[in-house]
């Protein structure tokens, strides 16, 4: 063994968390050695690590916290180790238990929503905390998803008495009067994304009636002016491309017992040359006003496909 290179043994005592922790034909093992670059072997419940010393004892850190997970009863699935190594690679006094069992809402599929990041574990903990939350950062990293998990979740605690749903229907002027149908049926393509995380939540029935009964409510942002939203969980998605004078609109419709978070992508901005965006300018302006809290998302907080978050790291070096 050279100097530069270091070994342990990391050992299982129970040999039904050691075979969860294993996976099937030794899946999560091989795994963890593509993530942290180590060599891994097994015998029963014996874990071999071979490697540089930093990444041996990074290796060992995750793998006992991969444990202490297995023995509060989380089922371990691929995704979560990746999330695991992330986290613990970026800061290696996270407890996961903190994290992973932080849960949001229980969905209609017996679905633990839980954050899977330490940007979404702050994040969440901002939107408890404040009542105007901006979650800022690239595709695939929960922002809208977990705000409306939080938001059914405030629902159900009759914390709010609706959800509106708010997003800029056309990059450019939102002109929506020549659309056929009313208001819902005008702007309904543009917020299917919340839809579908609604329905991922309460399922189709649950949530077609939520809407039915006004619930959930669908506000095209160019139909907010006037309104003062009480006792209301708002999300306004795709912020990016509001303009100034929209955002300031938005921000002033907050009204007694209500919470607003406010999710966009600021390098994917679509409206014309010359108009600046309105949630760049809320950044810049409302940074330090108290009960509002930014929360920035990186490429290493995408939680989809692998692969997403290596198209969002290609497209941000260019």
């Amino acid at each position: 063994m050279s100097e530069d290179s270091s070994r342990c043994c990391f050992t299982v005592s129970d040999p039904l968390l050691a075979h969860a922790l294993l996976g099937q034909q030794n899946s999560h093992l091989h795994q963890l050695e593509s993530l942290l670059g180590v060599r891994l072997g097994s015998r029963g419940s014996d874990i071999q690590i071979n490697g540089a010393p930093l990444d041996v004892e990074l290796t060992e850190l995750v793998l006992q916290q991969l444990v202490a997970l297995l023995q509060k009863g989380y089922p371990l699935y691929p995704p979560d180790i990746d999330y695991a190594v992330n986290i613990l690679r970026s800061d290696s006094s996270i407890k996961l238990i903190e994290i992973f069992f932080d849960t949001v809402l229980v969905s209609a599929r017996n679905k633990f929503i839980a954050p899977k990041s330490l940007a979404q574990k702050k994040y969440i903990d901002a939107i408890r905390q404040h009542d105007v939350v901006f979650g800022v950062g690239p595709a695939g990293t929960g922002k809208t998803y977990l705000a409306m998990a939080l938001a059914v979740a405030a629902w159900q605690k009759k914390q709010v008495n609706r959800i509106v749903l708010v997003r800029p229907a056309v990059e450019a002027g939102e002109k929506l009067g020549f659309l056929p149908g009313d208001i819902a049926e005008k702007v309904n393509p543009y917020l299917q994304p919340l839809y579908d995380a609604l329905f991922d939540m309460v399922d189709l029935h649950k949530g077609q009636a939520m809407i039915e009964e006004g619930i959930v409510e669908v506000a095209p942002l160019a139909f907010m002016r006037g309104r003062t939203l009480n006792d209301s969980f708002i999300i306004l998605d795709e912020a990016q491309n509001t303009t100034t004078e929209q955002m300031k609109m938005f921000l002033t419709r907050l009204g007694f017992g209500s919470k607003a978070v406010i999710t966009g992508d600021i390098t994917q901005i679509d409206l014309p040359s010359g108009r600046q965006s309105g949630l760049l300018q809320a950044l810049e302006i409302l940074g330090k006003v108290e009960g509002i809290a930014t929360n920035r998302f990186s490429d290493i907080d995408v939680v989809r496909h692998p692969i997403v978050q290596r198209i969002v790291r290609a497209y941000e070096s260019n």
